[in-house]
Protein backbone atom coordinates (compact mmCIF):
# COMPACT_ATOMS: atom_id res chain seq x y z
CA UNK A 1 0.00 0.00 0.00
CA UNK A 2 1.43 3.66 -0.96
CA UNK A 3 1.56 6.16 1.92
CA UNK A 4 2.04 9.87 1.48
CA UNK A 5 5.26 11.81 2.57
CA UNK A 6 5.48 12.91 6.06
CA UNK A 7 6.62 16.22 4.83
CA UNK A 8 3.51 16.25 2.89
CA UNK A 9 1.78 19.25 4.35
CA UNK A 10 -1.61 19.59 3.27
CA UNK A 11 -2.79 22.11 5.09
CA UNK A 12 -0.09 24.75 3.83
CA UNK A 13 -0.89 23.60 0.79
CA UNK A 14 -4.79 24.46 0.80
CA UNK A 15 -3.12 28.36 1.40
CA UNK A 16 -2.19 28.61 -1.48
CA UNK A 17 -5.76 28.08 -3.02
CA UNK A 18 -8.27 31.17 -2.31
CA UNK A 19 -11.14 29.57 -3.55
CA UNK A 20 -10.94 26.72 -0.93
CA UNK A 21 -12.11 29.25 1.89
CA UNK A 22 -15.48 30.15 0.05
CA UNK A 23 -19.17 28.79 1.44
CA UNK A 24 -21.54 27.30 -0.51
CA UNK A 25 -25.32 27.51 0.78
CA UNK A 26 -23.68 28.41 3.99
CA UNK A 27 -21.05 25.68 4.39
CA UNK A 28 -17.64 25.17 3.69
CA UNK A 29 -17.00 24.34 0.33
CA UNK A 30 -15.90 20.75 0.21
CA UNK A 31 -14.67 20.18 -4.01
CA UNK A 32 -14.60 17.01 -5.15
CA UNK A 33 -14.94 17.41 -8.70
CA UNK A 34 -11.56 17.49 -9.88
CA UNK A 35 -12.01 15.25 -12.81
CA UNK A 36 -14.12 18.08 -13.64
CA UNK A 37 -11.86 20.49 -13.25
CA UNK A 38 -9.11 21.23 -10.47
CA UNK A 39 -8.62 24.81 -8.68
CA UNK A 40 -6.30 26.79 -9.36
CA UNK A 41 -3.25 28.08 -6.93
CA UNK A 42 -2.37 31.52 -6.25
CA UNK A 43 0.79 31.16 -8.34
CA UNK A 44 -1.03 30.66 -11.11
CA UNK A 45 -3.62 33.23 -10.87
CA UNK A 46 -0.82 35.70 -10.04
CA UNK A 47 0.94 34.62 -13.40
CA UNK A 48 -2.55 35.27 -15.34
CA UNK A 49 -2.89 39.30 -13.41
CA UNK A 50 0.96 39.74 -14.11
CA UNK A 51 0.76 38.83 -17.91
CA UNK A 52 -2.51 40.93 -18.49
CA UNK A 53 -1.45 43.92 -16.25
CA UNK A 54 2.05 44.16 -16.98
CA UNK A 55 3.30 42.99 -20.57
CA UNK A 56 -0.15 42.05 -22.23
CA UNK A 57 1.09 41.86 -25.97
CA UNK A 58 0.68 39.57 -29.06
CA UNK A 59 3.50 37.35 -29.54
CA UNK A 60 5.84 36.27 -32.29
CA UNK A 61 5.49 39.33 -34.35
CA UNK A 62 6.18 42.34 -32.55
CA UNK A 63 9.76 44.05 -32.17
CA UNK A 64 8.52 46.46 -28.97
CA UNK A 65 9.81 45.57 -25.44
CA UNK A 66 5.91 44.22 -24.54
CA UNK A 67 5.81 41.71 -27.62
CA UNK A 68 9.55 40.17 -27.18
CA UNK A 69 8.52 39.62 -22.92
CA UNK A 70 5.37 38.00 -23.86
CA UNK A 71 7.14 35.60 -26.52
CA UNK A 72 9.71 35.21 -24.17
CA UNK A 73 7.17 34.03 -21.58
CA UNK A 74 4.94 31.93 -23.53
CA UNK A 75 8.00 30.26 -25.15
CA UNK A 76 9.61 29.38 -21.81
CA UNK A 77 6.26 27.77 -20.75
CA UNK A 78 6.71 25.87 -23.97
CA UNK A 79 10.26 24.83 -22.55
CA UNK A 80 9.06 23.95 -19.18
CA UNK A 81 6.48 21.06 -20.88
CA UNK A 82 8.72 19.82 -22.75
CA UNK A 83 11.20 19.14 -20.05
CA UNK A 84 8.33 18.01 -17.81
CA UNK A 85 7.01 15.57 -20.37
CA UNK A 86 10.80 14.62 -21.72
CA UNK A 87 9.71 15.39 -25.32
CA UNK A 88 13.18 15.28 -27.40
CA UNK A 89 12.34 18.39 -28.91
CA UNK A 90 11.08 21.71 -27.46
CA UNK A 91 9.31 21.94 -30.84
CA UNK A 92 6.92 18.43 -30.57
CA UNK A 93 4.91 19.95 -27.88
CA UNK A 94 2.01 21.97 -29.60
CA UNK A 95 0.04 24.03 -27.86
CA UNK A 96 -3.70 23.73 -28.39
CA UNK A 97 -7.17 24.68 -26.69
CA UNK A 98 -7.06 21.48 -24.56
CA UNK A 99 -7.43 18.00 -25.41
CA UNK A 100 -10.70 17.86 -27.27
CA UNK A 101 -8.31 20.00 -29.75
CA UNK A 102 -4.87 17.95 -29.55
CA UNK A 103 -7.57 15.02 -30.55
CA UNK A 104 -9.10 16.52 -33.22
CA UNK A 105 -6.26 17.75 -34.81
CA UNK A 106 -4.54 14.06 -34.91
CA UNK A 107 -7.69 12.84 -36.14
CA UNK A 108 -8.43 15.81 -39.13
CA UNK A 109 -4.60 15.08 -40.33
CA UNK A 110 -5.06 11.24 -40.50
CA UNK A 111 -8.53 11.94 -43.16
CA UNK A 112 -4.82 12.16 -45.89
CA UNK A 113 -4.05 8.46 -44.75
CA UNK A 114 -6.61 6.14 -44.12
CA UNK A 115 -8.80 4.24 -46.55
CA UNK A 116 -11.34 1.40 -46.92
CA UNK A 117 -10.36 -1.39 -44.76
CA UNK A 118 -8.11 0.60 -42.26
CA UNK A 119 -9.12 -0.18 -38.94
CA UNK A 120 -8.77 1.93 -35.84
CA UNK A 121 -9.15 0.88 -31.88
CA UNK A 122 -10.55 2.93 -29.53
CA UNK A 123 -11.39 1.27 -25.87
CA UNK A 124 -14.77 1.16 -23.76
CA UNK A 125 -13.56 3.39 -21.26
CA UNK A 126 -12.83 6.10 -23.52
CA UNK A 127 -14.52 9.91 -23.25
CA UNK A 128 -16.30 11.55 -25.61
CA UNK A 129 -14.01 13.56 -27.14
CA UNK A 130 -12.08 10.26 -27.85
CA UNK A 131 -14.95 8.24 -29.32
CA UNK A 132 -16.29 10.81 -31.67
CA UNK A 133 -13.37 12.50 -33.55
CA UNK A 134 -12.42 8.82 -34.20
CA UNK A 135 -16.35 8.06 -35.98
CA UNK A 136 -15.93 10.70 -38.00
CA UNK A 137 -12.80 9.77 -39.42
CA UNK A 138 -14.24 6.73 -40.07
CA UNK A 139 -17.16 8.15 -41.59
CA UNK A 140 -14.43 10.26 -43.95
CA UNK A 141 -12.54 7.66 -44.70
CA UNK A 142 -14.51 4.39 -45.12
CA UNK A 143 -12.05 2.80 -41.72
CA UNK A 144 -13.47 0.68 -39.65
CA UNK A 145 -13.59 1.13 -35.91
CA UNK A 146 -13.32 -1.15 -32.99
CA UNK A 147 -13.90 -1.08 -29.57
CA UNK A 148 -11.86 -2.90 -26.65
CA UNK A 149 -14.37 -4.50 -24.22
CA UNK A 150 -14.29 -3.28 -20.67
CA UNK A 151 -14.37 -5.96 -17.36
CA UNK A 152 -16.88 -5.34 -14.51
CA UNK A 153 -14.31 -4.12 -12.49
CA UNK A 154 -13.56 -1.80 -14.94
CA UNK A 155 -10.23 -2.64 -16.31
CA UNK A 156 -10.03 -3.48 -19.88
CA UNK A 157 -9.83 -6.81 -21.49
CA UNK A 158 -5.90 -6.55 -22.59
CA UNK A 159 -6.36 -10.12 -23.99
CA UNK A 160 -8.98 -9.05 -26.07
CA UNK A 161 -7.22 -5.89 -27.63
CA UNK A 162 -4.03 -7.85 -28.65
CA UNK A 163 -6.32 -9.91 -30.81
CA UNK A 164 -7.89 -6.96 -32.31
CA UNK A 165 -4.96 -5.91 -33.91
CA UNK A 166 -3.76 -7.02 -36.98
CA UNK A 167 -1.83 -5.86 -39.87
CA UNK A 168 -5.19 -3.64 -40.88
CA UNK A 169 -4.42 -2.20 -37.54
CA UNK A 170 -3.07 1.94 -38.22
CA UNK A 171 -4.04 3.76 -35.11
CA UNK A 172 -5.23 3.00 -31.50
CA UNK A 173 -6.84 5.45 -29.05
CA UNK A 174 -6.84 4.51 -25.61
CA UNK A 175 -7.13 7.02 -22.31
CA UNK A 176 -4.24 6.66 -19.75
CA UNK A 177 -6.85 7.29 -16.83
CA UNK A 178 -10.54 6.89 -17.23
CA UNK A 179 -12.44 10.04 -15.92
CA UNK A 180 -15.47 8.08 -14.75
CA UNK A 181 -13.37 5.01 -12.72
CA UNK A 182 -10.07 6.23 -12.16
CA UNK A 183 -8.62 2.99 -14.10
CA UNK A 184 -5.19 3.69 -14.77
CA UNK A 185 -4.92 1.69 -17.94
CA UNK A 186 -1.84 -0.32 -18.93
CA UNK A 187 -0.51 2.13 -21.38
CA UNK A 188 2.76 0.66 -21.90
CA UNK A 189 2.28 -2.60 -22.88
CA UNK A 190 -0.85 -1.25 -25.28
CA UNK A 191 2.03 0.86 -26.62
CA UNK A 192 4.43 -1.84 -27.39
CA UNK A 193 1.65 -4.22 -28.96
CA UNK A 194 0.58 -1.63 -31.37
CA UNK A 195 4.07 -0.80 -32.52
CA UNK A 196 4.45 -4.66 -33.22
CA UNK A 197 1.75 -4.17 -35.90
CA UNK A 198 3.81 -1.13 -37.37
CA UNK A 199 0.38 1.40 -36.25
CA UNK A 200 0.61 4.22 -34.53
CA UNK A 201 -1.22 4.81 -30.93
CA UNK A 202 -2.68 8.35 -29.02
CA UNK A 203 -2.91 8.52 -25.53
CA UNK A 204 -5.49 11.22 -23.90
CA UNK A 205 -3.46 11.75 -20.69
CA UNK A 206 -6.31 14.41 -19.57
CA UNK A 207 -7.15 12.65 -16.28
CA UNK A 208 -3.63 11.59 -15.72
CA UNK A 209 -1.43 14.25 -15.40
CA UNK A 210 -2.63 15.65 -12.32
CA UNK A 211 -1.65 12.20 -10.95
CA UNK A 212 1.31 10.62 -12.29
CA UNK A 213 4.84 12.09 -14.06
CA UNK A 214 4.37 11.10 -18.18
CA UNK A 215 7.33 10.63 -19.70
CA UNK A 216 6.49 10.34 -23.63
CA UNK A 217 9.89 9.34 -24.62
CA UNK A 218 9.79 5.86 -22.01
CA UNK A 219 6.82 5.33 -23.03
CA UNK A 220 7.85 5.46 -26.80
CA UNK A 221 4.17 7.10 -27.43
CA UNK A 222 3.50 8.50 -30.77
CA UNK A 223 0.76 10.88 -29.65
CA UNK A 224 0.07 12.11 -26.03
CA UNK A 225 -2.54 14.50 -25.33
CA UNK A 226 -3.43 16.94 -21.66
CA UNK A 227 -5.39 19.87 -20.98
CA UNK A 228 -3.98 22.53 -18.42
CA UNK A 229 -7.19 22.77 -16.20
CA UNK A 230 -6.94 19.54 -14.89
CA UNK A 231 -3.31 20.19 -13.70
CA UNK A 232 -4.11 23.45 -11.90
CA UNK A 233 -3.90 25.51 -14.73
CA UNK A 234 -6.44 27.67 -16.78
CA UNK A 235 -8.96 26.40 -18.86
CA UNK A 236 -8.58 26.36 -22.65
CA UNK A 237 -4.90 25.51 -22.95
CA UNK A 238 -3.40 21.98 -23.73
CA UNK A 239 -1.11 20.29 -25.65
CA UNK A 240 -0.09 17.99 -28.11
CA UNK A 241 2.57 15.78 -28.01
CA UNK A 242 4.02 14.28 -31.12
CA UNK A 243 7.00 12.29 -32.09
CA UNK A 244 8.56 14.96 -34.67
CA UNK A 245 8.53 12.66 -38.08
CA UNK A 246 4.55 12.16 -37.37
CA UNK A 247 4.07 16.27 -36.72
CA UNK A 248 5.93 16.60 -40.09
CA UNK A 249 4.14 14.47 -41.94
CA UNK A 250 0.63 15.34 -40.19
CA UNK A 251 -0.88 18.50 -42.66
CA UNK A 252 -2.21 21.45 -41.12
CA UNK A 253 -5.27 21.51 -39.06
CA UNK A 254 -6.19 25.36 -39.63
CA UNK A 255 -4.94 27.66 -41.71
CA UNK A 256 -4.12 31.37 -40.62
CA UNK A 257 -1.72 33.27 -39.44
CA UNK A 258 1.67 32.34 -37.72
CA UNK A 259 1.39 28.91 -39.43
CA UNK A 260 2.62 30.17 -42.75
CA UNK A 261 6.25 30.74 -44.22
CA UNK A 262 5.07 31.97 -47.12
CA UNK A 263 1.47 33.28 -48.81
CA UNK A 264 0.99 33.79 -52.60
CA UNK A 265 -2.07 33.56 -54.60
CA UNK A 266 -0.64 31.09 -56.13
CA UNK A 267 0.51 28.85 -53.44
CA UNK A 268 1.15 29.37 -49.88
CA UNK A 269 3.88 27.09 -47.78
CA UNK A 270 3.79 26.41 -43.99
CA UNK A 271 5.64 27.07 -41.25
CA UNK A 272 8.15 23.85 -39.46
CA UNK A 273 7.00 22.78 -35.98
CA UNK A 274 5.42 23.69 -33.73
CA UNK A 275 4.23 26.41 -35.75
CA UNK A 276 2.42 24.86 -38.25
CA UNK A 277 -0.26 23.64 -35.95
CA UNK A 278 -0.52 26.77 -33.92
CA UNK A 279 -2.39 29.32 -36.56
CA UNK A 280 -4.06 32.49 -35.00
CA UNK A 281 -3.15 34.25 -31.93
CA UNK A 282 -2.65 31.94 -28.92
CA UNK A 283 -4.36 31.85 -25.39
CA UNK A 284 -1.29 33.47 -24.48
CA UNK A 285 -1.48 34.14 -20.89
CA UNK A 286 -2.88 30.18 -20.83
CA UNK A 287 -0.06 28.71 -21.91
CA UNK A 288 2.04 30.99 -19.66
CA UNK A 289 -0.22 29.90 -17.04
CA UNK A 290 0.05 26.11 -18.27
CA UNK A 291 4.15 26.33 -17.22
CA UNK A 292 3.65 28.18 -13.96
CA UNK A 293 1.25 25.45 -12.97
CA UNK A 294 3.65 22.50 -14.46
CA UNK A 295 6.17 24.80 -12.17
CA UNK A 296 3.62 24.54 -9.46
CA UNK A 297 2.89 20.70 -9.40
CA UNK A 298 7.23 20.09 -9.61
CA UNK A 299 7.53 22.11 -6.40
CA UNK A 300 5.54 20.03 -4.26
CA UNK A 301 6.14 16.89 -6.24
CA UNK A 302 3.74 13.91 -8.13
CA UNK A 303 5.07 11.28 -6.57
CA UNK A 304 3.93 12.74 -3.14
CA UNK A 305 0.76 14.02 -4.73
CA UNK A 306 0.07 10.67 -5.82
CA UNK A 307 1.11 9.06 -2.84
CA UNK A 308 -1.30 11.06 -1.10
CA UNK A 309 -4.29 10.88 -3.15
CA UNK A 310 -4.09 7.06 -2.86
CA UNK A 311 -4.60 7.65 0.70
CA UNK A 312 -7.38 9.71 0.36
CA UNK A 313 -8.62 7.03 -2.22
CA UNK A 314 -8.59 4.08 0.69
CA UNK A 315 -9.59 6.00 3.32
CA UNK A 316 -13.16 7.01 1.53
CA UNK A 317 -13.78 4.03 0.03
CA UNK A 318 -13.62 2.39 3.47
CA UNK A 319 -15.72 4.68 4.88
CA UNK A 320 -18.46 4.77 1.52
CA UNK A 321 -18.83 0.89 1.79
CA UNK A 322 -20.20 0.97 4.83
CA UNK A 323 -23.05 2.76 3.73
CA UNK A 324 -25.95 -0.30 2.82
CA UNK A 325 -26.89 -0.14 -0.91
CA UNK A 326 -23.94 1.41 -1.98
CA UNK A 327 -21.94 0.38 -5.35
CA UNK A 328 -19.15 1.52 -6.35
CA UNK A 329 -18.15 0.96 -9.78
CA UNK A 330 -14.91 0.60 -10.94
CA UNK A 331 -13.34 -1.61 -8.02
CA UNK A 332 -9.97 -1.89 -9.61
CA UNK A 333 -6.78 -1.74 -7.44
CA UNK A 334 -4.79 -0.08 -10.09
CA UNK A 335 -7.03 3.40 -10.06
CA UNK A 336 -6.69 7.10 -8.83
CA UNK A 337 -8.71 9.24 -6.55
CA UNK A 338 -12.13 8.84 -8.45
CA UNK A 339 -14.98 6.79 -6.96
CA UNK A 340 -17.72 6.91 -8.79
CA UNK A 341 -20.62 5.14 -6.84
CA UNK A 342 -24.60 4.87 -6.86
CA UNK A 343 -26.55 4.04 -4.28
CA UNK A 344 -29.57 1.87 -4.08
CA UNK A 345 -33.14 2.98 -5.48
CA UNK A 346 -31.79 6.81 -5.79
CA UNK A 347 -30.99 8.41 -8.90
CA UNK A 348 -27.32 10.40 -8.73
CA UNK A 349 -28.90 13.35 -10.22
CA UNK A 350 -31.09 13.11 -6.67
CA UNK A 351 -28.07 12.72 -4.42
CA UNK A 352 -25.76 15.53 -5.77
CA UNK A 353 -28.36 18.07 -5.54
CA UNK A 354 -28.67 17.57 -1.71
CA UNK A 355 -25.46 17.16 -1.76
CA UNK A 356 -24.80 20.36 -3.15
CA UNK A 357 -27.03 22.22 -0.50
CA UNK A 358 -24.53 20.77 2.26
CA UNK A 359 -21.46 22.30 0.22
CA UNK A 360 -20.23 19.27 -1.30
CA UNK A 361 -19.46 19.44 -4.96
CA UNK A 362 -19.46 16.04 -6.75
CA UNK A 363 -20.52 15.75 -10.20
CA UNK A 364 -23.63 13.47 -11.21
CA UNK A 365 -24.35 12.03 -14.56
CA UNK A 366 -22.62 10.36 -17.12
CA UNK A 367 -19.21 12.07 -17.24
CA UNK A 368 -19.23 12.05 -21.33
CA UNK A 369 -19.07 8.54 -20.95
CA UNK A 370 -22.38 6.63 -21.96
CA UNK A 371 -20.86 3.98 -23.33
CA UNK A 372 -19.69 3.15 -19.73
CA UNK A 373 -23.51 3.77 -18.21
CA UNK A 374 -24.40 1.23 -20.86
CA UNK A 375 -22.36 -1.24 -20.01
CA UNK A 376 -23.26 -1.13 -16.27
CA UNK A 377 -27.02 -0.56 -17.00
CA UNK A 378 -27.48 2.60 -14.87
CA UNK A 379 -28.30 5.99 -16.13
CA UNK A 380 -25.30 7.65 -14.53
CA UNK A 381 -23.26 7.81 -11.28
CA UNK A 382 -22.42 10.23 -8.64
CA UNK A 383 -18.73 10.63 -9.04
CA UNK A 384 -16.56 11.64 -6.50
CA UNK A 385 -12.63 12.78 -7.61
CA UNK A 386 -10.31 14.27 -4.88
CA UNK A 387 -7.31 16.16 -5.40
CA UNK A 388 -3.95 16.61 -3.12
CA UNK A 389 -5.73 19.74 -1.66
CA UNK A 390 -8.30 17.45 0.25
CA UNK A 391 -8.57 16.35 3.12
CA UNK A 392 -9.87 13.20 5.05
CA UNK A 393 -11.91 15.76 7.23
CA UNK A 394 -13.52 16.73 4.06
CA UNK A 395 -14.21 13.26 3.54
CA UNK A 396 -15.85 12.83 6.80
CA UNK A 397 -18.25 15.61 5.56
CA UNK A 398 -18.86 13.38 2.34
CA UNK A 399 -19.40 10.44 3.90
CA UNK A 400 -21.97 11.97 6.39
CA UNK A 401 -23.41 14.33 3.36
CA UNK A 402 -24.13 10.85 1.49
CA UNK A 403 -25.90 9.14 4.96
CA UNK A 404 -28.40 12.14 5.54
CA UNK A 405 -29.45 12.42 2.17
CA UNK A 406 -30.40 8.49 1.53
CA UNK A 407 -32.29 9.06 4.78
CA UNK A 408 -33.64 12.04 3.30
CA UNK A 409 -34.42 10.21 -0.31
CA UNK A 410 -34.94 7.25 0.72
Amino acid sequence: MTTSSLFFDVEEIRKDFPILNRKVNGQPLVYFDNAATSQKPQQVIDAIVNYYQNYNANIHRGVHALSQEATESYENARKTLQKHFNAPKVEDIILTSGTTHAINLVASGYTKFLKTGDEIIVSALEHHSNIVPWQMLCERTGSTLKVIPMAQDGTLKFSAFTQLLNDNTKLVFVNHVSNTLGTINPIKKMIDATHRYGAKILIDGAQACSHVKVDVQALDVDYYVTSAHKMCGPTGVGLLYGKTKLLETLPPYQGGGEMISEVTFEKTTYADLPHKFEAGTPNICGGIAFGAAVDYLNHIGLDEIAAYENDLLIYATEQLIKIEGLRIYGPTQDKTAVISFNVENIHPYDLGVLLDKMGIAVRTGQHCTQPIMDFYSIPGTVRASFAFYNTKTEIDLFVTAVKKAVMMLA
